[in-house]
């Protein structure tokens, strides 16, 4: 028993350290590099979760342990050691514990999850995430040069709840990109349509989906919401690094779930500028079908916000 516990804990400290993190990796426990200005709210959150998790797992794990160490029938000789029962305090202790565990992690969670959906603050840049079997669309509501019309009218957004259009530029005649599950990047090659961001800006993301519920999750921003039908939502961030990351669908949505990736490139606002012009030399102007008709019970909660 002994030689097979210190294999155990020998090849258990093996796994532990014979990772491919580097201590630099370690503290973020398995999330990427943020890329955005509210991941690290996120990453801490995270964090905070694993330590109060470790916590009480150390207490657990000593309090079974010493149960077993010094409670042992061959130490106390005893056949059947004295039994307690209707322990009050101890009772009371393993009730109250758990609900401040609890309470201070919900206190935690609410207050994160309330800043990082906060939209009081108007964006620079709005984009409509459309989702669909088996890809992804993306509006870019934008007064670009070429493209005439206005988003606010525009019958391909009626999918867009009002509350979302009147932060909408003026006469926003757009441009589109939408790809396919055999679209590739250009420059890394991953598969899937590539959604072009500005660094530094803040940008809104409208999610309407066509048919089913997906769910819109860029990897190193450390967030994702779900993409749901006849439901917008919406949610915004600032990215803060250049660079081409993952993105994916993150809600099982049927057959070919798993071909439903993209790619999001932070560039200079300059260079952004420069793609939604190329979008209008291509043809790609004004905007895809955003998504299907509001159902009744968003189209009442719209009335109570406004």
């Amino acid at each position: 028993m002994r030689r097979k516990l210190l294999q155990a804990l020998t090849a258990g400290l093996v796994l532990a350290t014979a990772t491919g993190c580097t201590y630099k990796d370690f503290p973020r426990l398995g999330m990427p590099t943020p890329t955005t200005e509210e991941a690290p709210r996120i990453l801490s959150l995270w964090q905070g979760s694993w330590a109060a998790a470790l916590a009480v797992g150390v207490l657990v794990w000593g309090l079974i342990l010493w149960s077993a160490f010094f409670h042992r029938r061959s130490r106390t000789k005893v056949e059947v050691p004295p039994q307690t029962r209707y322990n009050m305090p101890i009772e009371a202790l393993y009730t109250v514990v758990p609900i401040i565990i609890i309470s201070v992690l919900f206190y935690f969670t609410a207050r994160d999850e309330s800043k990082l959906l906060d939209m009081s603050k108007k964006p620079d840049v709005t984009v409509n995430v459309v989702g669909f079997q088996w890809s992804w669309g993306f509006n870019y509501i934008e007064n670009v040069p070429g493209s005439t019309g206005d988003a606010k009218t525009d019958k391909n957004l009626d999918a867009v709840p009002d509350r979302y259009k009147k932060d909408f530029p003026a006469n926003a005649g757009g441009v589109y990109d939408v790809g396919t599950p055999g679209t590739r990047n250009p420059q890394t090659g991953n598969p899937g349509p590539t959604l072009w961001l500005p660094k530094g800006k803040t940008v809104r993301f409208v999610l309407t989906s066509r048919d089913v519920i997906h769910s819109f999750w860029v990897v190193p921003f450390l967030m994702k919401q779900d993409v749901i039908p006849g439901h917008p939502n919406a949610f915004q961030v600032t990215p803060n690094k250049e660079g081409t990351f993952l993105g994916k669908c993150a809600e099982l949505c049927g057959v070919d779930h798993a071909r439903m990736l993209f790619n999001v490139k932070v560039v200079s606002p300059e260079r952004y500028e420069q793609h939604l012009k190329d979008l209008v030399k291509k043809g790609q102007t004004g905007y895809i079908p955003a998504g299907i008709e509001q159902t009744p019970h968003e189209k009442n909660r719209e009335s109570n916000i406004l």
